[in-house]
């Protein structure tokens, strides 16, 4: 039935209740009925009826109005968070799994379980490993020991090498002095004998046996110097010197520092020098004498205190230093198999709920296998993708009313601007739009803005990732104290960590073989040269080869 036809339909009985009115009038006022109510009470009724509406228009319709005239929203805004990967990270076969989808977990709770006895035995081969070691370190400090005892050894058997040619030389002088005697005595003796031959020319002046006793003790003078002779010869030789010196010198002259150069002083030097090498003890020049080894040896202390030179070449020794390193070494593996026996236990690393879990008992995983991810229940945003004319007035730090499509209009989370993509979310796609073409469509681009929760609870109004939400950002209100608040940009993370970077490329050393190409240059020289000069080498004309 069309609107027309409904009006007629009205219109029938209201004309019939019209004409059959007059014909009983007089009837109805002859029985004396109630009169009609006035008019003004119903134009109160309206009235009212008009005010309640204006009221609740009033109600509703102000802020929304002022939320419109005082805010920027989207409707391409979507709820986002972090998400951890779990990963095993160390291979072995799954025992246990603890967790399924959906189950919320908290940070260090055990979520899968890798079979330990693999890794538990590797433990104990560890610790049997470091014991050993520990051993050897004993073992070793003991034999450093041994070999300070033989050093010490070594240096007195050198002062007695050097006392022996003392006593040599003392012998030589000793000889030398005894044969001047036997000159002396051979001289009277001769003396003797030659008057004994001028008297014998006289007949009766002398005995022939006293004759012949002068004649004996003269040849025993000779004798005796002829032994004193060799028994001087002999201790020069003994002492590497020539029996007889040159040009008719003194038999007792020596050279000063025969003890400090005799073949025996510098054996027993070589002996020292080999049982102190194992201890790091070195002379500076291996021609050093006996002497200039000694002090040198002594001025590793200030004192020249033997008990702190010890004690500092016992613990720098090289076998020591040897033994604590493989001590270290071992203890190291052992800190390593406990690892990774610890690491059988695979934690969730962040609070949150499990999703995508992909792990069962008994698969066999490698490490850096994925078994589940964790998405945070706490560390939540909103991304809104605002049109490109839409950001001129937004800024970090605004305040933004969050409607959750979850929720609907009952719940109002709030916001804060705390940044924006450095990109579009075109050119951060797979493939990017590639607009150098000459059918190009300019379309409106929009920029991803991150709004961060600041009253969200996820015990009361949970919210998950990918829900759509409607943000309304306040741009007429002063920005919230924030870093960085008023600006696009946030501020520059000074607290990082930054590595250092050389200061020049390196350099051969003037020994090193040359290289070909042109010389390396500081980066300095690299920064000051003109863009596309040539760099100049040493094959050009001009150059020095």
């Amino acid at each position: 039935m069309s609107a027309e036809e409904r009006n007629v339909a009205h219109e029938v009985p209201n004309t019939a209740q019209s004409t059959a009115t007059p014909a009983g009038a007089g009837k109805s006022a002859g029985a004396g009925s109630t009169p009609a109510p006035p008019r003004s009470k119903r134009k109160v009724v309206f009235g009212v009826i008009a005010i309640v509406v204006a009221a609740i228009l009033i109600y509703f319709g102000v802020p929304e109005a002022m939320k419109i005239l005082n805010t920027v929203s989207t409707d391409d805004a979507y709820v986002n968070g972090h998400v951890t990967f779990v990963a095993a990270r160390v291979p072995g076969q799954v025992t246990t799994v603890w967790v399924d989808d959906n189950d919320r977990v908290k940070k260090g709770s055990v979520l899968v379980q890798l079979d330990k006895e693999p890794y538990q035995i590797q433990v104990d081969l560890k610790k049997a490993a470091l014991d050993t070691a520990k051993a050897q370190l004993l073992a070793t400090h003991d034999s450093v020991r041994g070999q300070i005892a033989q050093t010490r050894s070594n240096r007195y058997k050198l002062q007695h090498a050097i006392e022996s040619v003392d006593n040599q030389i003392a012998l030589l002088r000793a000889n030398v002095a005894a044969l001047e005697t036997k000159k002396a005595q051979l001289t009277r003796a001769k003396s003797d004998y030659d008057r004994a031959l001028e008297l014998q020319k006289t007949a009766g002046a002398i005995a022939p046996q006293e004759v012949d006793q002068r004649r004996e003790a003269f040849s025993v003078g000779n004798a005796q110097v002829a032994q004193a002779l060799e028994a001087v010869y002999q201790v020069r030789v003994g002492l590497g010197l020539p029996a007889k010196p040159e040009k008719g010198g003194d038999l007792k002259q020596v050279p000063p520092d025969l003890d400090q150069n005799y073949s025996t002083v510098r054996e027993a030097l070589a002996n020292l020098l080999t049982t102190a090498a194992p201890l790091g003890v070195f002379p500076q020049s291996y021609s050093a004498s006996p002497k200039e080894v000694i002090a040198e040896f002594y001025r590793r202390d200030p004192t020249g205190n033997l008990d702190r030179i010890y004690a500092q070449l016992i613990k720098d020794s090289p076998d020591i230093k040897l033994a604590q390193a493989k001590l270290e070494g071992a203890q190291s593996d052992l800190d390593q198999a406990k690892l990774n026996l610890r690491y059988c236990d695979v934690v969730a690393d962040i609070d949150g709920v499990i999703t995508r879990r992909n792990v069962n008992p008994g698969n066999n995983v490698q490490a850096g296998e994925g078994l589940m991810a964790i998405r945070s229940l706490t560390e939540i945003w909103v991304d809104a993708n605002y049109k490109e004319t839409q950001l001129g007035n937004l800024r970090i730090g605004q305040r933004a009313d969050l409607e959750v499509d979850m929720y609907g209009s009952h719940k109002t989370f709030h916001g804060t601007i705390t940044g924006f993509t450095m990109g579009t979310g075109s050119t951060l796609a797979l493939l990017p739009a590639q607009n150098a073409t000459g059918n190009f469509i300019k379309v409106v681009q929009r920029l991803p803005v991150r709004i961060d929760f600041t009253d969200y609870d996820p015990n009361k109004d949970p919210l998950f990732i990918g829900l759509s939400v409607v943000p309304h950002v306040w741009i007429k209100e002063p920005p919230a104290d924030v870093p960085n608040a008023g600006k696009m940009l946030r501020p520059l993370m000074s607290d990082l960590p930054v590595g250092q970077l050389p200061e020049s490329l390196p350099v051969p050393s003037p020994g090193s073989p040359p290289t070909s190409g042109p010389p390396l240059k500081t980066r300095a020289q690299m920064e000051s040269q003109p863009q596309g000069a040539e760099p100049k080498t040493g094959n050009q004309a001009g150059s020095v080869p």
